[in-house]
């Protein structure tokens, strides 16, 4: 039997998280990105595990910006998106929408997800019913369009949220609570909303990470997800409008909240 797969989060930069991910049985260790390659060293040094991959979800600098100081230092394997190769230092394996690898004795999924960036990718991991989604999907929100499209990312968030309700989704940033304030403005009336934003006020004020959330509980309160939910539609006033509008005009809002 496999066994389950260890995730280490730590704090990294100003409002990052940096993932490893060890499976002990074959003595593997990922990095999801490197956005910190002293801290991510550390970390690695202070658990005791050698690093063998990295798995980048996008070339950003607070993501891809410490490849060649990790390889350097590790001799690791740099996996990221085929069609983004030329902005992901030190790449050494492609993938691309659709494909999938073992780590092992786990099958690691890859989707390609446009819109934070046009060469985002995330890395689904379905018998442990986790995933690392980088910038495209938040705790209540979700990564700005920086190269995408609406479209595009509305679609990406779309095939995310088909996942099963208990995946634990491990995004790469500390934004919880700002995405909360935001969500509130726009969906007042979603009590499971307001609830939530009371457990998250908590935990920031003893300074507690807000990462991971699940597919059931941004389904419930992250307003990106809901762009064709009836309710929502109507809290934003855009009865009759197609989702990807709706969509577009709460990341809109979002950007000048």
């Amino acid at each position: 039997m496999n066994s389950n797969l260890e995730i280490h989060m730590f704090p990294c930069r100003s409002d990052n998280y940096g993932f490893l991910v060890h499976e002990p049985q074959n003595g593997l260790t990922a990095c999801i990105d490197t956005p910190d390659a002293r801290v991510i060293l550390a970390e690695l040094e202070r658990k005791g595990w050698t690093l063998t991959h990295i798995f980048n979800t996008h070339h950003h600098d607070d993501h891809a910006g410490g490849n060649l100081d990790v390889k350097r230092a590790t001799g690791c394997t740099i996996i990221g998106n085929g069609n983004d190769a030329k902005r992901i230092p030190g790449i050494d394996v492609t993938v691309t929408d659709g494909d999938s690898f073992d780590f092992g004795g786990h099958t690691v999924q890859v989707l390609e997800t446009p819109g934070h960036t046009v060469g985002h990718i995330v890395y689904y991991i379905p018998d442990q019913s986790l995933a690392f989604v980088g910038d495209t999907l938040f705790a209540m929100g979700c990564g700005r369009l920086f190269e995408g499209s609406p479209a595009q990312m509305w679609d990406s968030l779309s095939r995310i949220r088909r996942w099963p309700d208990d995946t634990r989704i491990y995004c790469a940033h500390e934004y919880t609570l700002a995405n909360g304030r935001f969500a509130l403005s726009v969906d007042a009336g979603n009590e499971a909303l307001k609830s939530r934003m009371d457990e998250v006020a908590e935990k920031r004020r003893n300074n507690q990470p807000t990462v991971p959330t699940t597919m059931k509980l941004e389904r419930e309160t992250n307003p990106f997800l809901r762009a064709d939910v009836p309710e929502f539609v109507a809290s934003i006033g855009m009865q009759g409008a197609a989702p990807v509008d709706v969509f577009a005009e709460t990341r809109r809002r979002k950007d000048d909240f």
